[in-house]
């Protein structure tokens, strides 16, 4: 069975220690908490702005305020006067009739159809449509409007996707899944959302308090609040609960919620925490945000991995903001979101450069000899170095939060975002890295140091784990670098990866935890047994929940009742997770691998139907099912199944792979060698298709062809064990003992505790 699917310059350094603590100098601690029902309810925003007049009034015509609103001629700002738009060959015109909005547009069977415009999403640089569909979907249109002023190139019609020709068949065409408002958007442009899906009939009843992104999406429901305040037990002076009482800090947490719920993190972390709910790339695992508690109680937020981020950490993919800002030095020092950004307007509280300057002195930053520009009008601003941009949906810039000292030796060596290539893009490739050398004597240095390391494991370098390991070491590595490391950790096994692993199941961060996980996922059940049971105590859940799921293969036999019961318990909860998202395929895929563990075939068969149902070229759910036919020997039935995904995604490596292995076992390699060989060639860097189809070539008498594909996959990934202990073995079957030995010697060092590789370069090296 497949994995579950889970649903980021020495001259122009970022800030000095002193510098950082200033910010949070003589604040006063956070004010008492005011203990509130467990059941508080959301009031909506014209409750709150009663009391809270000046924030609305800030709040009023924000982006947050923006987010979302009913399409009419106040808020819709494309031309729908009859215009068009030409792309993919379909020729899509926008009007306007009786005070309502209308696009014609290719359908989900490419037929052009006339849809009303429900709602606007968005405002600034671009605003996107929403239309609605008769079983309660609605569909975010790919044709969106540049809302940018003419001289800025806006005030035009353009598609999200301009250098795709996304059909009515792709998965990125607007009435697909992947621009689903209900799943993917919803709950961060809206407020009080209840998603409210009925998989029986797959028809969505979705519900909200507000439309756009009002007081209680970062508050927290206010109905005790109000009904506090009602009996004046609450005292006005401090009317929500504060947890940054200083004037120029001042931010309110969730209601009523204590600061202990943060499990000992500071009430910094629980500001960027409720930031994150929504700034963060990452998977729900709750129905609701739980307001006042760790991110990670509602949602499993991305690490730092390809391809989301580049090797460095710097955003790569639409990953928001939580995921950079957590690499910063910033945060180490205690920074928050509200230290620079207006809590209700959202607005930056000084212009430029003014707004560093708030706590790193100019005349020691923002001169020549730190920055190294010219002091004129146009020399770039502290952002532009150490926050450089990217545009995503085209043309929505967003800056990179890790706010971090520019390595260009890095872009040089690892490809990776070259701060000075934006205004210098004329220069020759490799001239920034050159000038910071020509200045320090040396490459720049900083605080995100774990490159190299991060690049070593996604290209499966030898060496990798030993970086690995070393990372994990420095206590100053900020805590989800530590998460990444460990989840990169997993590809390089042992009984030092095993107990870095145990050891950080004990960690005060819980992505730390979750890192520690993965890096447990590839290890014998029997080996990590131990460590999982406590973690099923967990106080966050997608730790206790993940924990159960590595679990849940066990035989019952092999805990006490106990332990049966808490495993059980925690695995309800993982079912519910699951179930809250049945509106997704991988939800299903998810609950298809569960119950197939837990032998219940016929179970775990309606889910993997079900997420075919959802998304008809969902290949994993073909690859497992057929897997899972497999497993009750049912052969015909699977090939059956792996035929079907095959007429619909031809091109998947995936299921020609699994048709490969199926064919080798009905008829034998020689005939499920054109399904392996199109795997490899469609997944060229996937080192365990070539392995498999080394083995088949080898047992067919092509030992050359074998050893030479090996070799390939060998230089693509040179940490592959099952890869190098084939290379020993064939070279030794073909006589190339001295190959055969340093292939050998290479598994060992990679496996120092594996005794049939020690035996294995024994035995060749008394030859």
């Amino acid at each position: 069975m497949r994995r579950p699917v889970r649903l980021a310059l020495f001259l122009l350094a970022i800030v000095t220690a002193a510098g950082c603590e200033r910010a949070g100098e003589d604040k006063p601690g956070p004010q008492p908490v005011v203990p509130v029902a467990a059941d508080a309810s959301f009031v909506g925003t014209a409750v709150c702005a009663g009391c809270h007049e000046d924030a609305a009034a800030s709040w009023t015509g924000s982006h947050h305020d923006l987010a979302m609103q009913p399409a009419d001629a106040t808020t819709v700002l494309g031309d729908f006067g009859d215009t068009g738009f030409e792309y993919a060959g379909v020729r899509s015109t926008f009007a306007a009739r009786d005070g309502n909005y209308f696009v014609r547009t290719d359908s989900a069977n490419g037929d052009l159809v006339a849809f009303p415009i429900a709602y606007t999403f968005g405002v600034e640089p671009l605003q996107q449509y929403l239309i609605e569909f008769p079983d309660g979907r609605l569909q975010a249109l790919g044709i969106a409007w540049d809302t940018r002023p003419t001289d800025k190139g806006g005030q035009r019609w353009f598609h999200l996707y301009p250098d795709e020709a996304v059909d009515h068949s792709d998965e990125l065409h607007w009435t697909r899944m992947s621009q689903n408002w209900n799943y993917m958007c919803a709950d961060c442009h809206s407020t009080g959302y209840r998603k409210n899906y009925d998989a029986a009939s797959d028809r969505f009843d979705s519900t909200w308090t507000d439309i756009d992104v009002a007081c209680e999406a970062c508050h927290g429901p206010g109905s005790s609040h109000v009904a506090l305040a009602e009996s004046e037990q609450l005292d006005q002076a401090n009317g929500l609960v504060v947890a940054f009482a200083a004037p120029d800090r001042h931010w309110t947490r969730g209601i009523g919620e204590p600061t202990a719920h943060l499990e000992g993190a500071g009430v910094a972390d629980t500001q960027i925490e409720a930031c994150g709910q929504c700034h963060a790339r990452r998977a729900p695992i709750r129905t609701e945000y739980a307001h006042g508690k760790p991110l990670t109680d509602s949602y499993v937020p991305a690490l730092l991995t390809e391809p989301l981020y580049f090797p460095d950490g710097q955003i790569r993919d639409e990953v928001y903001v939580y995921g950079s800002f957590l690499q910063s030095k910033m945060h180490a020092k205690g920074v928050v979101c509200t230290d620079c950004h207006d809590p209700h307007s959202l607005e930056l509280k000084a212009p430029g450069n003014a707004m560093c300057a708030s706590c790193h002195a100019p005349d020691v930053f923002d001169v020549t000899s730190h920055h190294r520009h010219d002091t004129g009008t146009d020399k770039p601003g502290c952002v532009d170095c150490h926050m450089p941009s990217q545009d995503y949906m085209v043309i929505d810039g967003r800056r990179d939060h890790s706010l971090r000292v520019p390595r260009p030796d890095l872009a040089e060596q690892l490809g990776v975002t070259d701060a000075c290539a934006a205004c210098h893009a004329d220069r020759p490739e490799g001239w920034s890295a050159g000038q910071v050398r020509e200045w320090l004597g040396d490459d720049a240095s900083g605080y995100q140091r774990f490159a190299l390391a991060f690049r070593a494991a996604q290209t499966g370098q030898a060496d990798a784990g030993q970086q690995l390991k070393e990372l994990l070491a420095s206590a100053e590595q900020p805590a989800i670098v530590r998460a990444t490391a460990l989840q990169h950790l997993a590809a390089y096994p042992d009984q030092t990866s095993l107990q870095l692993a145990a050891r950080s199941l004990r960690d005060p961060d819980p992505l730390v935890r979750l890192g520690a996980l993965d890096a447990l996922e590839p290890m014998p059940p029997a080996a990590k047994q131990s460590f999982l049971i406590p973690a099923l105590d967990d106080p966050i859940r997608s730790v206790r929940t993940e924990a159960a799921r590595q679990l849940a293969g066990l035989s019952p036999a092999e805990l006490s009742p106990g332990q049966r019961q808490r495993l059980q318990t925690v695995l309800a909860e993982y079912v519910a997770i699951q179930n809250d998202n049945a509106d997704r395929p991988e939800a299903r895929l998810n609950l298809g691998i569960l119950y197939a563990q837990a032998g219940q075939p016929e179970t775990a068969e309606k889910q993997f139907r079900a997420a075919l149902t959802l998304q008809p070229d969902f290949e994993p759910a073909f690859v497992n099912l057929a897997d899972l036919y497999r497993s009750v020997g049912d052969e015909t039935q699977a090939k059956s199944v792996l035929s079907s995904g095959l007429e619909l995604v031809p091109d998947s490596a995936a299921l020609n792979y699994s048709m490969g292995l199926l064919t080798v076992r009905a008829v034998g390699a020689e005939a499920a060698l054109p399904w392996l060989e199109r795997a490899t060639e469609l997944a060229p860097g996937n080192t365990r298709y070539a392995y498999v189809l080394a083995v088949a070539l080898n047992g067919l008498g092509q030992p050359a062809d074998a050893i030479a594909l090996l070799e390939q996959a060998h230089a693509d990934r040179p940490a592959d064990a099952d890869v190098l202990f084939a290379l020993a073995s064939y070279h030794r079957e073909a006589g190339n003992n001295e190959d055969a030995l340093r292939y050998a010697t290479d598994l060992l060092i990679l496996q120092p505790d594996n005794r049939s590789v020690q035996a294995l370069v024994v035995e060749m090296s008394t030859q």
